[in-house]
């Protein structure tokens, strides 16, 4: 898919891929940020900590983006 989200400097091709992953038993989640989240017990615990992942990067984001300088 090409195109350009909104935190990316130029647009560009972007691969729709699995996020979660299983590592000798344990499981993962990967980010648009290229970090690998985890380890968790289960499929399910790995896909329950995507949505907090999310939420704690819009927090994040917009606790930046209220700061004045």
């Amino acid at each position: 898919m090409f195109g350009q989200r909104r935190v990316d400097p130029t647009a560009g091709t972007h691969y729709r891929s699995e996020r979660v992953s299983a590592v000798n038993g344990q499981y993962f989640f990967s980010t648009r940020e290229g970090t690998l989240e985890g380890p968790y017990f289960t499929r399910v615990d790995a896909e329950r900590e995507i949505g907090s992942y999310i939420r704690r990067m819009m927090q994040a984001n917009q606790l930046a983006a209220s700061r004045v300088y």
